[in-house]
């Protein structure tokens, strides 16, 4: 079936809307989830000692600011703020530890920013060890680290191996010149190509390379020209997100200039660009933004139906719960999401007076948890059956107003129903966000038109 998009469907369904990295999404969330809130979700969490763990560390610090980037960071220089930056990490790690009470074993441990490479190999050595006595990596965990090549050098991979990194992922966004100077991020091909090499030759079992997509100045010849040399190197795993124009919110956006934005139709085509370069090369999509060989555990967790997605994107769902350290850091335990402070200063000050930094959250109710499993089969899995959500009748009754809502879609041909189920269609993949919308009971028609999210196109 064609992946076309006719210019009138593009029209009518590019809006804002949410990537569903979790639901409900966070502008729903509230401050009166705080920290006493959370402990009480930690200490419920420490009944079940047999139960899995992901675990999240947030690093903020970046060298430079690029300017599409919309991460939480903190610009600077000086590297001894990662040294006392590692020192409050495991601070809050003992504490959220005491509050656990239980030991429960790791089976994934990630780190994002920000710039997690802005610490120096000593002190990726030390908060690793530091977080592995509080919290054992279970055999065979799954451990990775998102890398800037820009600022990475071999001493850096030899802490993270040597550390128990078997995954690393790394920014590529575009390799054209005029878009790295556009989006103030130079980054020659050559570094990339020698930080893999390195990575390969310490035996990490995994490399993912981002892309973005709708950048400033991008256009098909100069993204294919970038797509032919991400395959020349050879990665595991290829994320490709569009770029989420949000200047409201984060202010530095404001530097790009606009009119250089590929819009509607032109962004589009630059993903499905991406989707037939790779899909010709033996990757395979994975959601609505991934791609990776059929061997790689992404791959196969798409094919037997176990994919996941969360803060960190689409997974393998090794653990239902996620804790999370540092600043503006996204956990999820005992059936609630809670993010810490946005500013370092305030996030020491609360663990100096022995307060678990939370400055928001949500208890999700037994519906929430419901909608979450509905929106996750359409964006993880591409089809919903009406057997794993009560019947066909039950769901039809509990759910008449998001079928009412997704029905314009079905006769456009994004989904199709029939009484297994629904199912999303090729064309429909590239607007699953879309899809999804419709059974979000906390996004109000009047809420989707503001500016509170980025564009589904």
């Amino acid at each position: 079936m064609s992946t076309h998009l006719s210019a009138d469907l593009l029209a009518r369904y590019d809006r804002p809307g949410p990537r569903y990295t979790s639901y409900p999404t966070a502008p729903v969330w509230s401050e009166a989830f705080g920290p006493r809130e959370y402990a009480a979700r930690l200490a419920a969490a420490g009944q079940r000692p047999q139960d899995p763990l992901s675990l999240y560390v947030h690093v903020p610090y970046c060298a430079s600011m690029c300017w599409y980037c919309a991460c939480s960071v903190v610009i600077a220089k000086d590297r001894d703020k990662g040294d006392h930056y590692v020192d409050t990490l495991l601070e809050e790690a003992r504490l959220v530890r005491a509050h656990l009470g239980a030991e429960r074993m790791v089976v994934q441990h990630h780190w994002g920013g920000g710039t997690p490479t802005f610490l120096r190999p000593e002190a990726i050595r030390r908060l690793f060890e530091g977080l592995g006595r509080l919290f054992p990596l279970a055999p065979g965990a799954e451990v990775s680290v998102e890398v800037d090549p820009r600022v990475t050098t071999r001493e850096h991979l030899v802490a993270l191996a040597e550390s128990g990194c078997n995954r690393i992922s790394m920014g590529v966004q575009d390799f054209d010149p005029t878009v790295q100077e556009a989006i103030h991020r130079h980054q020659p091909y050559e570094t990339t190509r020698q930080l893999i090499a390195w990575a390969r030759e310490l035996g990490f079992a995994s490399v993912n390379l981002d892309l973005v997509y709708g950048l400033p100045h991008q256009t098909a010849n100069g993204f294919a020209r970038s797509l032919e040399q991400v395959h020349q190197l050879g990665p595991d795993r290829i994320a490709c997100y569009g770029y989420a124009h949000v200047p409201w919110l984060k202010k530095h956006q404001r530097l790009i200039d606009e009119q250089a934005l590929p819009r509607g139709a032109d962004k589009l085509a630059l993903y499905r660009l991406a989707l037939d370069f790779f899909a010709d090369r033996d990757y395979e999509p994975i959601g609505m933004d991934h791609f990776a060989r059929p061997g790689d555990e992404l791959a196969v967790a798409a094919r037997s139906g176990r994919l996941h997605r969360n803060f960190m994107g689409y997974t393998t769902r090794a653990a239902d719960e996620m804790l999370a350290f540092g600043v503006t850091a996204i956990g999820e335990v005992d059936g609630a999401f809670a993010q810490n402070v946005k500013e370092v200063a305030e996030w020491r000050e609360m663990l100096a007076r022995g307060e678990l930094p939370v400055h928001r959250g949500h208890r999700r109710s037994s519906d929430d948890d419901a909608r979450r499993r509905i929106i996750l089969d359409l964006m993880c899995r591409f089809r919903l059956r009406f057997a794993d959500h009560g019947g066909r009748v039950a769901f039809a009754e509990r759910y008449g107003d998001a079928l009412e809502r997704l029905r314009p879609m079905v006769d456009d041909g994004l989904a199709a129903i029939d009484a297994e189920g629904i199912t999303v269609t090729p064309v429909g993949r590239l607007l699953v966000r879309n899809l999804a919308m419709a059974f979000d009971a906390y996004l109000e028609p009047r809420a989707a038109s503001q500016p509170r999210f980025s564009r589904t196109v």
